[in-house]
């Protein structure tokens, strides 16, 4: 078997490639390591809970309609970082950039992490730079890693029966917005994508209550990340579909391009489990913040298994997680 398209992104068949690059025997610091499969490790030091992640980002256009590579490649370690509660510190950047490719162009992408950084209070600290032939790399590859600290550490498999779920916002413009703009479509401003960091608003929540789970629906979108926090709790999910905060014109893009917005990536949303007495505040703390405005309640966790969607028409299906994102290299 060889490695595909398909491996990178981020559904069931990139499970089976991660079974591969996962056979660490070396994987746990003495905290939640790689055998975890969480957003980042979590390293016990001197009485505190350092939180590290790293991800590397390839995204075609590098500039789109919301965001640039530059932005995501910072908003997505940061947003690791915040879903295991850290509070981001201290990111290093490694770019490998294509012979030919405009400094101007590098200098926006510079800028866009920068606003980026300030917006979630931390600094990038070291970096690392390597170019490569023409013709060798689409444009420009990015990895970013970062150090958090966490007063409570929060796990993606924390869903205990009688839960609520709940999510900071509307799913699928990110992936949608990217897809429309590579094929051609003249939306406007109509879809943007979501990219931001979103620590400042996942502080808020922690302060207002008890969250038993998170996790941001990156690849694979919300149906992966949903089935992925079911399974890992070993419970069940009940979905509202009528409670799904999707753009009117997301999921009509989705309908021209036969994309469930379910299943793409979002890169400025979170997934998370609470206790239904702490529901309320939290979803005040999410609209009092400008990136939660649009929080939703959508489901709830019981024994079980699966993730069931309540249907608009009276009917019952299960949400499977995908095979892969149907939209390739969006972050």
């Amino acid at each position: 078997m060889k490695v595909s398209m398909m491996h990178g992104a981020g559904g069931e068949v990139m499970g089976e490639l991660l079974q591969t690059l996962t056979k660490f025997r070396h994987n746990n610091a003495g905290g939640i390591g790689l055998e975890a499969m969480d957003d980042g490790a979590v390293i016990p030091f001197h009485g505190e809970n350092l939180v590290f992640t790293t991800d590397s980002h390839i995204v075609r256009p590098v500039f789109f309609p919301g965001g640039d590579i530059g932005r995501i490649a910072v908003c997505g370690t940061i947003n690791d970082l915040a879903m295991m509660g850290g509070r981001p510190i201290a990111l290093s950047c490694g770019m490998i950039i294509e012979e030919g490719f405009e400094i101007d162009d590098l200098a926006r992408i510079v800028s866009s992490m920068d606003e980026a950084l300030g917006e979630a209070g931390a600094n990038l600290v070291t970096g690392d730079t390597k170019v490569m032939e023409r013709g060798a790399l689409d444009g420009i590859a990015i990895n970013t890693a970062g150090i958090g600290v966490a007063r409570t550490i929060v796990r993606d498999n924390g869903l205990v029966p009688g839960d609520v779920i709940l999510v900071s916002g509307t799913l699928g413009d990110h992936g949608l917005a990217i897809m429309a703009h590579r094929e051609g479509f003249d939306l406007g401003d109509q879809i943007q994508s979501d990219v931001s960091p979103l620590w400042g608003m996942v502080e808020r929540v922690l302060e207002a209550g008890t969250v038993h789970a998170m996790k941001d629906p990156t690849r694979g979108g919300f149906a992966s990340a949903i089935n992925e926090m079911a399974r890992k709790s070993g419970v069940c999910v009940r979905v509202q579909e009528e409670q799904l905060p999707i753009r009117r014109n997301v999921r009509s893009a989705g309908g021209m391009l036969g994309i469930d917005p379910l299943e793409v990536a979002n890169e400025g949303k979170v997934v998370m489990g609470v206790p239904a007495d702490c529901a309320d505040a939290i979803l005040d703390a999410l609209h009092a913040h400008k990136y939660g405005k649009e929080a939703a309640v959508v489901g709830t966790v019981s024994k079980g298994a699966h993730v069931i969607m309540e249907t608009a028409i009276g009917g019952e299906r299960f949400i499977e997680p995908p095979m892969g994102d149907p939209v390739p290299r969006v972050c």
